[in-house]
């Protein structure tokens, strides 16, 4: 309904400028189930709609078309016009994309979007200076934790191999005394199967995407943060469209941000109830795991600052004061 709304919105738009017949192709690292990669399709129709057809966009999702830590760079080069990526798999290149990733810092979708708020505008900037303009960006529901057995506390996460995606998972792996595993989405599932990784930590919609119910039993929803996808367009061809497409481009992208975060939201419970309907056992971290793994986040939050220097001190300062 949201969409259908947006899209008759686009009607009245397209009787502006058109713009040269173009095709865009557009990598996603998530499955075409996935409501990211669903949100992205719906996003470029609502462009094709607003154009007029003449700016088409082609979704190519599950990592079909670039893998997922290839795509921010293929966006970058021109390789392709716009794609998307998780933005914490960016923090080796500037700590500031592991803003949303602090464990503990903001745990539910009202703290998660203040955060985003506070941090938005400083990461337009450095996107630019990397040729990149930022469109939108979509949460996904808060994490939590994957395992094949009961744990009660961090000792018993000893030596268990951790799959991780980004700087901040590497981290918490390695402070739980766990082995971390680097493994996109995509290989997920035959990481398990095989025992390349043993456990990860994720949100309740990976572990239904990928079924993780044939390989690991328990899942902890400890809501430790909510990362963000964004979606992204390389600045040289987005300066080549005319003023009609680019406004397209950024009126499908408020779009996509407030569908999107709406159905992250809708779809939280149901990702949970999922996992328990094919015999997971859903739990809460009981209190010695809990107390454990808040020591991490705030060891991790501090380290985090230290390394993000001002831009830290004034996404904190923006977080705090909302």
């Amino acid at each position: 309904m949201r969409w259908s709304i947006g899209i008759a919105a686009f009607l009245m738009l397209s009787l502006g400028a058109a713009v040269a017949a173009e095709r865009w192709d557009m990598p996603m690292a998530y499955a075409d189930s996935n409501y990211h990669t669903q949100n992205g399709k719906r996003f470029a129709e609502a462009v094709g709609v607003c154009t007029g057809g003449e700016l088409e966009i082609v979704v190519h999702g599950g990592g079909s078309l670039f893998k997922g830590n290839e795509i921010k760079r293929a966006v970058q080069t021109g390789q392709a016009p716009i794609g998307e990526r998780l933005l914490s798999a960016h923090q080796n290149e500037n700590p500031l994309f592991g803003f949303d990733s602090v464990p503990f810092l903001a745990t539910s979708f009202e703290a998660s979007d203040r955060l985003w708020q506070a941090a938005r505008d400083r990461l337009m900037e450095v996107l630019l200076e990397q040729n990149l303009i930022l469109l939108y960006a979509v949460p996904w529901p808060p994490q939590g934790l994957y395992f094949n057995r009961e744990i009660t506390a961090i000792p018993d996460m000893a030596g268990i191999k951790f799959r991780t995606y980004n700087a901040a998972t590497a981290k918490l792996a390695q402070l739980a005394g766990m082995v971390p595993v680097q493994i996109e989405a995509a290989e997920l599932g035959q990481a398990l199967a095989t025992g390349v990784a043993e456990a990860f930590v994720s949100s309740a919609a990976t572990g239904y995407d990928r079924k993780v119910w044939e390989h690991l039993s328990h899942f902890y929803d400890v809501q430790g943060w909510l990362p963000r996808n964004y979606v992204f367009v390389n600045q040289d061809s987005f300066d080549a469209l005319d003023e009609h497409a680019q406004n397209c481009l950024r009126a499908a992208a408020l779009l996509a941000e407030v569908a999107g975060t709406t159905r992250a939201r809708e779809l939280a419970d149901w990702y949970r109830a999922q996992l328990t309907a094919n015999g997971m056992i859903v739990l809460s971290p009981d209190q010695q795991l809990a107390a454990d793994l808040a020591a991490i986040g705030a060891t991790m939050s501090a380290a985090w600052s230290t390394l993000s220097g001002p831009d830290a001190a004034a996404i904190l300062e923006a977080f705090e004061s909302d």
